[in-house]
């Protein structure tokens, strides 16, 4: 039976939750589009704060990322330390908090959002709080006994791989259909790492479903496209943005990442599916109905970074129900939801290929001819920073000493220019979309960073320093100082650590770093040493496992931000934007930048844009909210066909996060979280809620 026309559908479904922000993003289309229309383009600018919750849990570099859910006047959110809240949504008092952790945890983490499921009298929501799933009774914030054990379920089991003392966990949530909750995961982007595999859980007991290999078994879809034993070591792929329902079509779409190692891969030659695809899966089985792989034998880091939104098109006279994916590189594309046909016009082009020793590099990749991407594509001379004559002299002599091009040039051990960088692009906030005008909304950064290989030494004695450098140096640097907020520095550890924490973080793994565990115990305590005390002592006994197909010749010299001297991007402003794309026609609307930097706009230097990560809400009242810009902290409110910016209000840290809004009491609110703490900005741990006054 052919399924109803999507606009039907979503009228429908939203007429049923208008009160509500029941489901992540709003549904499970992923539109981030509310029926709501109290708010309006006319009124915005008369917006006040109603209330304001404050979770106490604000630390140093924590982020809350939680795009809240709100059924029957509660809203449920989650905190920097993983807790879950249950709030009264018309005055933000606490109801209930459930703690997964049972003392004080450390660490940095990050959630989402939650999934809520209901049936009869029986309410669940349902997170992850590292490698355990839990399902909490909603009305009590009680684990439900009947899931699993007392409430949970262990991630790293049913991977049909050994992933025990591997990460594992969800950062975004599902989707539900029928009773089953299907989930991506977060898994290590170093090595060891678990593979990504989607899977689909009772949501009663937590048994698994079923199971799709992203990494691909002997005689399954795609298995010759990466190394005979590739299924055994290999990790990632997988859906760490969250994935996305057409329910009327029993269809699940889940946008994969890259897999292990990122940066360099001459332990898996070949196009590696299903890392960097979109794949239409069967949601009642598990089966591949489509796919399209958008970056093949990533070397670059180009995960899919958000779940792609279900949209309809015009195409013909007719319209097309699709899905729509934007990217790191800064691409929208558009596929017909049943076949995965584009709608829009791409070519295979001819890429550069690696030099550095072993690699193996696929020899095209595709690029879409429309629409035009909406974040600028290389770092050329032109676009060198003129903030100040010093910082444009410093630039320009470093990108000349850089291999700079076209998308998918490859890593290099002189130094390779990604643009937009690591962080898009496109991020995890992802698109919104407003079924009344046809607009696509994206918010993107235009930041460029440097990929540089450096080898890893082999022979010769085996020390804490060399052992550290082989393991831990690409991500926390030689010289010990990360990239903090992201990969802290370890200076000074000894101050801030005990010795048995980092000899558990080592062993164990903590958020996406990997554990190693396949290291003796003499070998991590000579880690640990050099560490705590800068001693590099000789180990004996070893590494419990040398050589391997993951131990590989060489590794990224770090995650390094190309800035000026000063720290500001290397590139000319706008160094984040927001975009209005016409789905119909292929073209941009409106574009401007987004954000700007308090330091320099009290200096004059105005609407440079911001880095920015979270999403956006649009109404049928006419107004899109967000918040995201990292540096002003600002939630902003623009008017939807325009871009006029209507009203803003200044938070104590910046939303990362994607609002959520509802109405309750007759009255419509919109609250947004103020976690902040992305790349050293200020942390906050509370949601503001704002209302039109009585």
């Amino acid at each position: 039976m052919k399924p109803k026309h999507a606009l039907f559908l979503w009228a429908a479904s939203t007429a049923m939750m208008a009160q509500d922000w029941p489901i992540y993003h709003g549904g499970y289309g992923n539109t981030k589009h509310s029926p709501l229309n109290q708010i309006t383009a006319e009124n915005a600018a008369r917006l006040q704060l109603a209330w304001r919750f404050d979770t106490g849990e604000a630390g140093k570099d924590t982020e809350m990322q939680s795009n809240p859910l709100v059924i029957g006047g509660v809203m449920y959110v989650t905190s920097t330390k993983l807790r879950v809240y249950a709030v009264d949504a018309r005055t933000g008092k606490q109801v209930w908090r459930f703690d997964p952790h049972g003392k004080e945890p450390s660490g940095k983490f990050r959630n989402r959002g939650l999934n809520y499921w209901t049936s009869g009298g029986e309410a669940r929501l349902y997170f992850a709080a590292g490698p355990w799933l839990y399902a909490l009774d909603a009305k009590t914030g009680r684990p439900a006994a009947e899931f699993g054990t007392q409430g949970r379920i262990d991630l790293r089991e049913d991977l049909d791989a050994e992933a025990k003392d591997l990460v594992v966990t969800v950062t975004t949530p599902g989707v539900i259909y029928k009773d089953m909750l299907i989930l991506g995961s977060l898994v290590s982007e170093g090595m060891p790492a678990a593979p990504g595999h989607i899977r689909a859980f009772d949501v009663r007991t937590g048994k698994r479903r079923w199971i799709f290999h992203t990494i691909p078994h002997p005689g399954e879809y795609g298995y010759k496209t990466w190394p005979k034993d590739g299924y055994k070591y290999l990790g990632g792929a997988n859906a760490w943005g969250g994935l996305t329902l057409d329910a009327q079509r029993g269809l699940v779409f889940a946008p994969t990442g890259s897999t292990t190692y990122d940066f360099y891969g001459a332990n898996r030659p070949g196009d590696n599916l299903f890392a960097n695809c979109l794949i239409a899966l069967d949601a009642a089985t598990g089966k591949r109905k489509w796919h399209f792989q958008f970056v093949k034998h990533d070397l670059w880091d180009r995960d899919l970074p958000t779940a792609p939104t279900l949209v309809t098109v015009r195409r013909g006279g007719k319209i097309v129900d699709a899905v729509a994916q934007i990217t790191k590189s800064g691409y929208v594309w558009v596929f017909e939801r049943e076949t995965g046909k584009s709608l829009f016009p791409f070519r295979q082009v001819k890429v550069a290929q690696s030099d550095v020793e072993g690699e193996w590099t696929a020899k095209t990749q595709p690029l879409p001819l429309k629409p035009e991407p909406f974040a600028r594509q290389q770092f050329t001379e032109d676009l060198v920073t003129n903030r100040t004559p010093e910082a444009h002299a410093d630039v320009l002599k470093r990108l000349k000493e850089l291999r700079s091009g076209p998308q998918f040039m490859p890593p290099s051990k002189q130094g390779t220019v990604i643009f937009p960088g690591f962080d898009g692009g496109g991020e995890w906030g992802g698109a919104t979309w407003d079924p009344e005008t046809g607009l696509l909304y994206v918010n993107a950064n235009e930041m460029a960073w440097i990929m540089k290989l450096v080898e890893r030494k082999s022979g010769g004695p085996q020390t804490g320093k060399t052992l550290y450098a082989r393991n831990c140096a690409s991500c926390h640097r030689d010289d010990l100082k990360g990239s903090p907020p992201e990969f802290p520095a370890l200076t000074q550890l000894a101050g801030r650590k005990s010795e048995a924490q980092v000899r558990e973080v080592i062993a164990k793994g903590a958020g996406r770093m990997p554990g190693f565990a396949r290291l003796q115990a003499p070998a991590i305590e000579a880690m640990v040493r050099f560490l705590m005390t800068g001693e590099d002592k000789e180990v004996t006994g070893g590494p419990a496992v040398a050589g391997g197909p993951n131990d590989l010749k060489y590794r990224l010299d770090g995650y390094v931000r190309f800035t000026d001297p000063d720290g500001y991007p290397a590139v000319k402003p706008p160094w984040g934007t927001l975009n209005a794309l016409d789905l119909n026609t292929g073209k941009w609307v409106w574009r401007q930048p987004f954000g700007e930097i308090p330091a320099l706009a009290e200096k004059g230097m105005k609407d440079t844009g911001s880095e920015n990560y979270g999403g956006s809400v649009v109404t049928a009242g006419g107004v899109l909210f967000i918040g995201a810009t990292n540096s002003d902290r600002k939630f902003r409110v623009f008017e939807k066909r325009t871009g006029k910016l209507l009203w803003e209000y200044t938070m104590d840290a910046a939303g990362n996060s994607t609002p959520a809004t509802y109405m309750v009491g007759g009255k419509q609110y919109v609250v947004m979280g103020a976690g902040g703490g992305k790349w050293g900005n200020r942390s906050g741990g509370s949601f503001y809620a704002f209302a039109l006054p009585e």
